[in-house]
């Protein structure tokens, strides 16, 4: 009986070789084999099946927004309020010093003020725009431009076409709470190693949650404010002032710019973490939405989808039995 057995699989093994046909008339006939019916029934099932599992998905998404929306809006309550208490810090000193964007100087650095996350809509761009613009503008044969980048979107833009240029990148400064003394050391990091004539700050402000200003603020040097003031130049209301004491007015301007500068990067990295916060709602919520409207249609082609099915096979049904009764 084993003998009889492996030579029945044998023949089975050697049929297609010696049939009349051709392998591809026998290919053909399997192609076109009762099988084919069923699997042409099945083709309804499986559609059915696609669209629920892609709504089992948009509904997943749909979840993670809405919960990216509710983290987002916790964070801005916490930060909206010291970036508006922080505003108070650098406004003095630029009624002092004065904000001269216009100055025409030879060192420029283009403080870049940006995300390590994504998904907060445009804000990101909207900053490495403005940094380029500056560049160019205040490009030229005696002069240079570089970038001192803060977070990691806008170091993954620039870095592309100004990786030359880059004189500084620092990012993850968002992962834990910031205060004043954090964003002094920075700030005295960064006066460390570049040097400057002018630094021009490029930060989001947060006006509501669905809105952000593009800002750009101007911190001079102390012999650029020196030499602007000697010329007559509209800086503030620093030469209405009388200089006291031992220190003279280059050491006095020295320590009020290395000051601002702290302060203005104190509220620029607040109002920025503001601006992204509330993008970051926005474009959840507007994910979310989008999210319910793709659920709908979805939903109605799958309805549409199983009505037909179930139509198609009540059709089947009543033929069949007509041709019997019949």
């Amino acid at each position: 009986m084993a003998m009889a057995a492996a030579m029945r699989r044998e023949g089975k093994r050697l049929a297609p070789l010696i049939s009349s046909q051709p392998i591809n008339n026998t290919l053909r006939s399997s192609l076109t084999s009762p099988l084919d019916q069923t699997s042409i029934g099945g083709a309804r099932s499986i559609s059915t099946q696609i669209v629920r599992n892609r709504m089992k998905s948009v509904k997943n998404i749909q979840k993670i927004t809405k919960a990216m929306k509710m983290v987002a809006a916790s964070k801005l309550r916490a930060v909206q309020t010291r970036a508006e208490n922080s505003r108070g810090l650098w406004q003095p000193f630029t009624a002092l010093l004065g904000d001269a964007a216009s100055v025409d100087v030879k060192k420029n650095v283009v403080v870049t003020v940006s995300s390590d996350k994504g998904l907060c809509g445009g804000i990101n761009s909207t900053s490495v725009k403005i940094s380029r613009v500056l560049s160019k503008l205040n490009s030229g044969p005696d002069k240079e431009t570089k970038y001192v980048i803060l977070g990691e979107k806008a170091k993954a833009q620039l870095i592309r076409d100004s990786k030359k240029d880059i004189a500084l990148s620092l990012t993850e400064l968002q992962k834990n709470p910031l205060n004043y003394t954090q964003v002094s050391v920075l700030a005295d990091d960064i006066l460390k190693n570049v040097e400057y004539d002018a630094l021009r700050i490029v930060f989001n402000k947060f006006h509501s949650v669905v809105q952000f200003i593009p800002t750009v603020s101007t911190v001079l040097s102390p012999e650029i404010v020196e030499r602007e003031a000697e010329a007559g130049g509209k800086l503030g209301e620093l030469d209405s002032y009388e200089i006291e004491g031992g220190e003279t007015k280059s050491e006095v301007l020295q320590n009020l710019s290395e000051f601002q500068f702290s302060c203005v990067m104190f509220n620029a990295v607040l109002e920025n973490a503001c601006s992204e916060q509330g993008a970051r709602m926005s474009a959840m919520d507007s994910s979310s939405r989008n999210a319910g409207d793709m659920l709908d249609r979805l939903t109605l082609t799958y309805n549409r989808t199983r009505q037909a099915s179930i139509t198609t096979e009540l059709i089947e049904i009543i033929s069949g039995a007509s041709a019997l009764t019949g």
